[in-house]
């Protein structure tokens, strides 16, 4: 089901030509922590908005890179594992906003929870305004809190995945194929959630490696 989302360009390829073919998986591990880490602690310590831009502008980009590939491999008992999902939700809104905030339409009617208040989503739903929601909750969790940030898409997540499954049922009779496609969307979306909350979780106990 991960090949429903696209992954991100972060770094040129020719700064892991290394680690290409690696036998040892401690090395793409220890590198994935060291390069998440660094990451983090300098967009911290700089605030930048030029530095912030370009994060998200890393999330949003096309292509799929060395330090992606490193990222994607890691549990949500890391960092590395906690940012690459983030910038897998980012990468979605990019690739189809529309369909994005049709989705997040859906779910936020559906849900009957307060995980539309939680994500922070802004009215009315559009392309433009569920962008700049991801991007918000992206660039908290290197200016904010990680943790609020992570339970902004934990939320973000579960209404995707609710809205995700509405539109499948309305389609399973005319378009089963669709339907299909759209109701694995809608458990990728809620393993994200459960995913990233765990993320969180070792955030707050020290635990995130």
């Amino acid at each position: 089901m991960s090949r429903d989302f696209q992954k991100p360009m972060v770094q040129p390829n020719h700064a892991f030509n290394w680690v290409i073919g690696a036998e040892d998986p401690s090395i793409e591990n220890q590198l994935a922590h060291d390069t998440s880490w660094a990451l983090l602690h300098r967009v911290r310590q700089t605030a930048d908005p030029v530095v912030i831009a370009r994060v998200l502008e890393i999330a949003a980009g096309d292509g799929i890179s060395d330090l992606a590939e490193l990222w994607s491999k890691q549990s949500t008992h890391t960092l590395a594992g906690v940012l690459w999902r983030l910038f897998l939700l980012r990468r979605v809104v990019a690739s189809n906003a529309e369909m994005t905030a049709e989705l997040f339409r859906r779910g936020s009617a559906r849900i009957g929870t307060i995980d539309t208040a939680v994500a922070g989503a802004m009215e009315p739903v559009t392309p433009e305004t569920i962008t700049d929601l991801c991007d918000t909750i992206l660039t908290g969790a290197f200016v904010g809190d990680l943790g609020d940030a992570l339970d902004r898409a934990v939320a973000y997540a579960k209404i995707m995945s609710m809205g995700s499954a509405d539109l499948a049922d309305s389609l399973d009779t005319d378009h089963p194929a669709e339907a299909s496609k759209l109701t694995a969307r809608a458990l990728r979306y809620a393993s994200i959630g459960a995913e990233l909350a765990a993320g969180s979780e070792r955030w707050r106990f020290g635990e995130l490696e």
